[in-house]
């Protein structure tokens, strides 16, 4: 599948790239990064993927999904956070509260 030059990857395209491979294997989220500014060294973190829910961001005009995961902690307080009924809580991001998909292992 050949990618249109944009930042990022469709739904579709990351389904493409997926259907190549066992249905049955386990797909983690890889961050790759550098270990300083300037330097050839890299890190690699790896993570499950917990979850896939809608994101609007007031700087994209695109529909985006996140894919989530991370610490498991970590994860339970962001799902917390993004859950709470009343907004109460700061936060200078916008999304949809209710629709999300998240999985306990």
């Amino acid at each position: 599948m050949d990618l249109e030059p944009r930042e990022g990857l469709t739904v579709a395209e990351l389904i493409d790239m997926l259907s190549h491979h066992p249905g049955d294997a386990i797909v983690e989220l890889s961050i790759i990064a550098p270990i300083k500014d300037g330097d050839d060294d890299i890190t690699v973190d790896r993570y499950n993927i917990d979850g896939v829910m809608p994101w609007a961001d007031d700087e994209e005009s695109d529909e985006l999904v996140w894919l989530i995961g991370g610490e498991d902690a970590d994860v339970d307080l962001f799902i917390d956070a993004i859950e709470q009924p009343d907004d109460d809580h700061d936060h200078d991001h916008d999304h949809d509260h209710d629709d999300h998909h998240h999985h306990d292992d």
